[in-house]
């Protein structure tokens, strides 16, 4: 599989965020949704990469925000329904800690759901050393998110 910086041009890389914007909202209230849509995941502060398969399919995707100079926050993760259990999601999150530590990030933190459905994502980042913190940034207490964290080491 390759992971490349992305333009959010590609047709597959919109129709997965798509799907993975109506997933959220329908597994949690409008107002605990933090998915960013097309849009904001094009902003200066947000580096975002696709992952793809080696017969030319999309794997996966994920994004990376900047919040300060030395805190970076993962946004968008996701695989499609039908193509996960793949590696695809493990590969992007790895990569994306790698470019934070070359940033120079001393942490990186998210935000994900606090349903059921959430915790093969919550247990993917356990797996890479994220344990569980209050809000962040501009986040609120939300009995919806579940909000993790870890230290960066150079």
């Amino acid at each position: 599989m390759r992971i490349e910086t992305d333009d959010l041009t590609h047709p597959e890389v919109l129709a997965l965020l798509n799907e993975h914007l109506s997933n959220m909202y329908e597994l949690s209230p409008p107002e605990s949704v933090h998915a960013l849509d097309v849009s904001k995941l094009r902003g200066a502060d947000i580096t975002f990469w696709s992952v793809w398969g080696d017969d030319g399919r999309l794997l996966g995707c994920g994004a990376l925000k900047q919040l300060t100079p030395t805190h970076g926050e993962v946004k968008s993760m996701r695989t499609p329904a039908l193509l996960r259990r793949q590696g695809a999601g493990r590969a992007v999150l790895a990569h994306i800690l790698g470019v934070a530590r070359e940033r120079g990030y001393e942490r990186l933190s998210l935000e994900t759901g606090a349903s059921d459905a959430f915790r093969p994502a919550q247990q993917l980042y356990e797996c890479f050393g994220f344990t569980h913190c209050g809000p962040f940034g501009s986040y609120r207490e939300d009995p919806h998110s579940v909000f993790m964290t870890r230290a960066l080491d150079r």
